[in-house]
């Protein structure tokens, strides 16, 4: 069996849709993905994909009238139809997802109308599945499409180790000097509710210094640069990587005793790896979109929370 998997972003997103892939690895089938062009990377190396497709959506809706544009879907199309699946999974659920998912002329799987952000879209989806009530976790519900497919459901937990066997030699260059051991605080997201108050992070960071003798390093990536330097001025003694791409941030989590953060890709990346995790939630569901191969550090209604008990999670949780 051939296997396209579409899931086009974001990070922690295509991070939860890892199992599928390897799901359908280990039961002999061929999988290929289609994801943006901002997290291809996340998927180089993956030993589970034969073959990845870019789609560079927001490009296209920039320059949605252009031949740049029609060009680009078009070879778009031309390569999925040579990579001819036999089935299609629109993990996704938008409309965007939908249409690309129907460029590869194979019966199209997806999450019924009720299931999706975008119901409408369903209509572009041949199978259209309800997870069932035991598939509270978003890669629960994910893994309910590969049993659609008639793919046996293996391992669930996301793995991203594969990451940690590619170059970064900014990561290996800011390792090299960086005092051990560390914890990771990331205080950026996608969305300001669901960022913790930088004083509360340098609050904790010092308080594990001072208990665990953890260093801080602080975390960030495109568009978290101002909470990361308002931290890292409220951390002397902090450190602070160069913008790393996916496998350099693999390594520094991964090397890392703990990692702290918010709902944001960051942690799912780091929670992939196996390292320890203080989740810090609030306006979404950590029963849906927490970690999920250790959920032991998961704090939820984190404006609220004292942050003694978060210290308390944090150092009970950290290696």
């Amino acid at each position: 069996m051939k296997l396209l998997l579409v899931r086009l972003s974001a990070m922690g997103d295509v991070i939860h849709a890892l199992p599928l892939a390897a799901g359908a690895a280990a039961a002999g089938a061929t999988v290929g993905w289609v994801v943006e062009a901002a997290f291809a990377g996340l998927l180089g190396g993956n030993p589970h994909c034969a073959r990845v497709f870019v789609a560079d959506t927001k490009a296209w809706r920039r320059r949605a009238l252009s031949g740049a544009t029609l060009s680009e879907v078009r070879a778009l199309r031309r390569a999925l139809r040579a990579f001819a699946p036999d089935h299609t999974i629109d993990v996704q659920g938008l409309w965007k997802s939908a249409l690309v998912a129907r460029l590869a002329a194979a019966p199209v799987t997806g999450f019924a109308a009720g299931q999706r952000r975008e119901g409408s879209s369903a209509l572009l989806c041949d199978v259209r599945v309800v997870p069932g009530p035991d598939a509270r976790h978003v890669v629960d519900r994910n893994l309910a499409l590969l049993s659609a497919v008639g793919i046996p459901v293996a391992a669930r937990a996301p793995d991203a180790a594969y990451l940690l066997a590619r170059p970064s030699p900014s990561a290996d260059a800011f390792l090299a000097a960086q005092p051990r051991p560390f914890a990771v605080f990331h205080p950026g997201a996608g969305r300001d509710d669901k960022t913790w108050d930088e004083q509360r992070f340098a609050k904790l960071a010092t308080a594990l210094h001072d208990r665990r003798g953890l260093h801080a390093v602080v975390s960030w990536g495109p568009g978290d640069e101002r909470r990361a330097e308002r931290l890292a001025a409220l951390l002397p003694r902090a450190t602070r990587p160069p913008l790393l791409d996916f496998a350099g941030l693999a390594r520094l989590y991964a090397a890392s005793q703990l990692f702290v953060g918010g709902d944001t890709g960051p942690l799912h990346l780091a929670d992939a790896l196996g390292t320890p995790t203080v989740a810090l939630f609030g306006p979404t569901d950590p029963r849906r979109n927490g970690p999920y191969r250790d959920r032991r550090g998961v704090v939820a209604d984190m404006g609220r929370v004292a942050d003694e008990a978060v210290l308390e999670r944090a150092i009970a949780v950290s290696r």
